[in-house]
């Protein structure tokens, strides 16, 4: 089940995220509410995560698949550039996941 919260975090930090632009600066009332809210989701579903994820399990989970997510929605919805360098950092970022999950240490 624990994971299924930090999955839900991701899902809600990742929404918070891309709702930012939106807020003009935390101007615009109902995206500066809803980008509030998704990060206040994120926080209370990460800690209830973490009671049974190591937090350096679930903090690597939550920056790299979060990170992974928010380029592909810049890319997709923001029109932001993706090049061979953002993709390699990207993947570099992935894999130090992988490998911290890979450790059998949670």
């Amino acid at each position: 089940m624990a994971y299924v919260l930090l999955g839900i975090a991701i899902l809600a930090e990742v929404l918070a995220t891309s709702l930012i632009k939106s807020t003009a600066g935390f101007s615009r009332l109902w995206p500066t509410v809803a980008c509030l809210a998704g990060y206040a989701l994120a926080f209370l579903l990460l800690a209830q995560a973490v009671r049974e994820i190591p937090v350096g399990v679930a903090y690597a989970l939550w920056s790299g698949l979060g990170t992974a997510a928010i380029v592909a929605i810049g890319a997709v919805f923001l029109g932001e550039s993706v090049g061979l360098v953002k993709l390699t950092g990207i993947a570099l970022i992935i894999a130090g996941v992988v490998i911290v999950n890979l450790t059998g240490e949670h």
